[in-house]
C-alpha cells in the first residue's frame, strides 16, 4: 500500500506542470519569438466581411534553438471598460478563445532565423459568432513552441483591438448619439536637425537623415501622402483634420530648398535633400490650401523646460510659441488665431506666459484637466487660457503603453501597423461602438495621433480610410476644430495635478546647460553695438542661439542623451565666438624695452562692433592690465598694441585671449613668443635691493677685518 501511495504521489508530482501548460513554462522562458506584422485585412469587421487574414514574420531572438514553432488567433470578449482596453495595449492575460487551430510556422528555428506567418480564417457559421455583435474585440496573434532545455510555452504575441460594426453575415442597424470627432495630423521632424545656422552663413544640419524623410517612403512624405490621398476621397473627412505644423521644421526645408551642408567628422559636405525639399514643401502647400491648421511650438520645444532656461521671464516661452507668422509665409495658410499644442499639459505658471503671449486655447491631455468635462473645453482657474482635451485613450493606444511584466506580447509601439490598428479600435471604443445605450460617452473626441507618428504610406492610408469609413458608418460625426472651439467651455478647473512624468520628462541637464548657454548669449549681445554701415541689429546676431535653446528643449529628445540636445546651442555660441580672435603671430616678439607694448592683431568678422577685454595667461614675466575694454569694429582686423610690462629679461612664452566684460570667451587664445632685453622695474629694484645688500655684506667684512688688524697690534705691543 505504501508502494503505491508513493508511485501514485510521483507522478502527480509529474503530471501537475503538465497540466499548468504553456502558462508555467511561458513564466520561465519569457519572449523568445518576436512576432512582426505586416498585413491585417479586413481592419474593422462589417456584415459583408467573410474572411480575416494575419500576414508577417516570427524571429527567434533568443539564445536557443525552438522546435515546433506553431501560430493560431484567438478572441477575447467585448471590451467594456477603459481598463479592458488598456489591458489588451498592454499584453495583460485576458480570458480568449481560440479562431483557428495552432497551424505550423516552421519546423524548428535558430537563433536569429525567421519565417514567414500567415493566417487566413473564414468567418463564417459558428467562427462568425465570436463576432456577432457589434463592438470592439481582443484578437491576440499567439505563437508556441518548445525552446532547447524548456518546455511547450507561449514564446511570442501581438495583441490588438478589432472593431466590429456589424457581426459577419448580419445586416447592420442605425446608430444614434455618435460623438462628434476632429483629428489632428502633426508634422514634425524626429529630431531637430539643425546642426548650426549662424548669421549669414549656410545652413548646416547634424545628418542627412531629413533628406530622407521628406523623399520617397520617408515618414515625413509618408503623412503628406497618406492626407493628401485621404482628404481627395471623403470631403467629410476633410473637414474633420486639422493640420499641427511645426515652424522650425519648415524653416529648415525651406532653408534646405536654397543649398545646405552636412556636418561630419571630417568637415562639412553638400546635402543632397534641395530637391527633395523643394518637392515636400509643394506638396505640403497644396494639401493645406484651404485647411484647418494649427501651430505647434517651435521645434516642439517642452515648455516647461523652455521657462526653466531663463526663470522668470517669459520672453523664450514667447519665442516658442510665436510661429504662425513663418506658417503662413511658408506654407501658404493662416494658423488658428490663438491655438496652440504643445507636449504635455502646460503649468499654471507657463499658461501664465502663454496668455501673455496671445495663446487662449491649448489642446492638451483630458488625464490632466479636472474635470474632464466628457470632451469639452475647460477654462483654466487663474488663466484667459481654455484648455481643449485630446482623448487620452485613443492617445495611449496610437502611441504605445507599457507592457506588464512579464507579458510576451510585443508593445504597441514597437508595431507599426497596430498602432493604427489599435487607435482604430480605441476611437471606436470611445464612440461608444456595442457599447449599453446609457453608458456614459463623451460628446465629442478630439483625437492627437503621436507627434512623431512613423508608419508606412499604405498603412496611414489605410487608417485614414477606416476613420472615412466609421464617419460614413454613423459611428462618429465630423466637426471641424474651428467650429468646436467656437462653443462655449463646459466647466471651469484646475490643470490636473500640474506635475509631469517623470519618464516623459526632458533631461534636467538639458535645461542647465541651456541656461548657461543663454546667459552666454546674453553677455554677447550686450557687449555688441550696431555698425552705422551695416545696419544688423545685435540681437539678430544672437537669435540662432535663441532658436538653437528652443531646439534643444524639444520633446523629441527625451530618452536621448543631454549631449545631443544641447549639441546645436553649443555650435551656435562658438560659431559667434569664433568670429572674434585674436591671431597666431609668426615670429617671435622682441620687446625693446621693459615697457614696450605687445602688438596684438584681432579680427571681428561680426557685422557689428563688440566690445572686449585681453586676457593673458601663462604669463609669468608680464604684467598688464586687462579691466581695459577695447571697442572692436565690425568686419575686419585691425592691430592693438596692448600695454605690458616686462618684469624681467630673456625669452618666455604668453597666451593671449578675449572675452567679452561679462567674462563670455571669445575665439581662441594665441601663444606669442616673446624676448626680452630689458628689466623691469621690479627686476631693477630687485637687483638694486641685491646691490646693496651686497655692499653691505662687503662693509661688514672689511670692518671686521680691520677691527681684527688692529686687536692683532695692540697684542704686540
Amino acid at each position: 500500500m505504501k508502494r503505491f501511495a508513493a508511485a501514485f504521489l510521483s507522478v502527480l508530482f509529474l503530471a501537475v506542470p503538465a497540466l499548468a501548460g504553456a502558462s508555467v513554462a511561458q513564466a520561465e522562458e519569457g519572449a523568445r519569438l518576436r512576432v512582426d506584422l505586416n498585413e491585417l485585412a479586413p481592419r474593422v469587421i462589417t456584415g459583408s466581411t467573410t474572411t480575416l487574414t494575419v500576414a508577417g514574420t516570427v524571429t527567434n531572438t533568443g539564445d536557443r534553438k525552438v522546435t515546433r514553432p506553431q501560430v493560431r488567433l484567438q478572441v477575447g470578449d467585448r471590451v467594456t471598460t477603459s481598463r479592458g482596453v488598456n489591458d489588451v495595449l498592454s499584453g495583460a492575460v485576458l480570458k480568449d478563445s481560440p479562431l483557428t487551430d495552432f497551424a505550423p510556422v516552421a519546423d524548428a528555428l535558430d537563433p536569429g532565423q525567421s519565417a514567414p506567418l500567415n493566417i487566413t480564417v473564414n468567418l463564417t457559421g459558428p467562427r462568425a459568432e465570436r463576432f456577432s455583435r457589434p463592438g470592439v474585440y481582443p484578437l491576440l496573434v499567439n505563437v508556441n513552441g518548445t525552446p532547447e532545455f524548456g518546455g511547450p510555452a507561449r514564446l511570442g504575441a501581438v495583441s490588438m483591438l478589432m472593431p466590429v460594426l456589424t457581426g459577419p453575415g448580419k445586416q447592420s442597424s442605425s446608430r444614434a448619439g455618435a460623438p462628434s470627432m476632429t483629428m489632428l495630423w502633426p508634422l514634425t521632424s524626429s529630431v531637430p536637425q539643425v546642426y548650426a545656422a549662424p548669421y549669414g552663413q549656410p545652413l548646416v544640419l547634424r545628418d542627412d537623415r531629413l533628406a530622407a524623410e521628406i523623399s520617397g517612403d520617408g515618414r515625413l512624405n509618408a503623412l503628406v501622402g497618406a492626407a493628401t490621398t485621404a482628404v481627395r476621397g471623403s470631403s467629410n473627412l476633410a473637414k474633420s483634420m486639422c493640420f499641427a505644423l511645426d515652424p522650425d521644421l519648415l524653416t529648415t526645408i525651406d532653408a534646405m530648398s536654397r543649398g545646405y551642408q552636412v556636418h561630419t567628422d571630417g568637415g562639412n559636405v553638400d546635402g543632397k535633400g534641395t530637391e527633395a525639399a523643394k518637392a515636400w514643401l509643394a506638396a505640403l502647400k497644396t494639401l493645406l490650401t484651404g485647411r484647418c491648421v494649427v501651430t505647434l511650438p517651435f521645434a516642439d520645444a517642452d515648455l516647461e523646460t523652455v521657462a526653466k532656461i531663463r526663470p522668470g521671464d517669459a520672453t523664450l516661452v514667447t519665442g516658442a510659441v510665436s510661429g504662425a507668422a513663418a506658417i503662413q509665409q511658408l506654407a501658404g495658410v493662416t494658423p488658428q488665431t490663438g491655438v496652440l499644442w504643445p507636449g504635455g499639459t502646460p503649468s499654471e505658471a507657463v499658461l501664465t506666459a502663454l496668455s501673455q503671449a496671445g495663446v487662449r486655447t491649448v489642446l492638451t491631455d483630458a488625464a490632466k484637466l479636472a474635470p474632464t468635462a466628457a470632451g469639452g473645453g475647460v477654462t483654466v482657474q487663474g488663466s484667459a487660457v481654455r484648455a481643449q482635451p485630446t482623448d487620452s485613450l485613443v492617445s495611449a493606444a496610437m502611441t504605445g503603453v507599457p507592457t506588464v511584466p512579464d507579458s510576451v506580447t510585443s508593445p504597441v509601439n514597437t508595431e507599426r501597423a497596430i498602432s493604427s490598428q489599435n487607435g482604430l479600435g480605441a476611437l471606436a471604443f470611445r464612440a461608444g461602438l456595442g457599447q449599453p445605450a446609457g453608458q456614459e460617452r463623451p460628446d465629442h473626441l478630439l483625437v492627437a495621433p503621436p507627434r512623431r507618428w512613423d508608419a508606412p504610406v499604405a498603412e496611414l492610408t489605410a487608417y485614414l480610410e477606416q476613420v472615412a469609413g466609421f464617419i460614413t458608418a454613423g459611428v462618429v460625426t465630423p466637426i471641424a476644430l474651428p467650429s468646436l472651439l467656437s462653443a462655449d467651455p463646459a466647466a471651469s478647473g484646475a490643470v490636473g495635478d500640474g506635475g509631469q512624468d517623470p519618464n516623459a520628462a526632458v533631461d534636467p541637464q538639458v535645461a542647465a546647460t541651456l541656461s548657461a548657454v543663454d546667459g552666454q548669449a546674453t553677455g554677447m549681445a550686450s557687449s555688441m553695438q550696431l555698425d552705422p554701415t551695416k545696419r544688423v541689429k545685435p540681437d539678430d546676431v544672437v537669435a540662432p542661439v535663441r532658436l538653437a535653446e528652443l531646439r534643444g528643449a524639444s520633446t523629441a529628445w527625451r530618452g536621448l542623451p543631454a549631449d545631443a540636445a544641447t549639441a546645436n546651442a553649443q555650435a551656435e555660441i562658438a560659431a559667434i565666438s569664433d568670429r572674434v580672435s585674436v591671431q597666431q603671430p609668426r615670429q617671435t616678439i622682441a620687446l625693446a624695452s621693459g615697457n614696450s607694448p605687445l602688438p596684438v592683431y584681432v579680427v571681428n568678422d561680426l557685422p557689428v562692433g563688440i566690445n572686449a577685454r585681453f586676457t593673458l595667461s601663462n604669463n609669468t614675466g608680464l604684467r598688464t592690465d586687462d579691466r581695459k575694454e577695447v571697442s572692436f569694429p565690425a568686419g575686419g582686423g585691425r592691430q592693438y598694441l596692448l600695454p605690458v610690462e616686462a618684469l624681467r629679461a630673456g625669452r618666455f612664452s604668453v597666451d593671449v585671449s578675449l572675452s567679452t566684460p561679462t567674462g563670455t570667451p571669445l575665439g581662441s587664445s594665441a601663444r606669442f613668443e616673446l624676448t626680452s632685453t630689458e628689466y623691469g622695474a621690479i627686476t631693477i629694484i630687485a637687483t638694486v635691493a641685491a646691490g646693496v645688500a651686497l655692499l653691505l655684506l662687503a662693509s661688514r667684512r672689511i670692518y671686521r677685518r680691520v677691527k681684527d688688524a688692529r686687536a692683532g697690534r695692540d697684542v704686540v705691543d
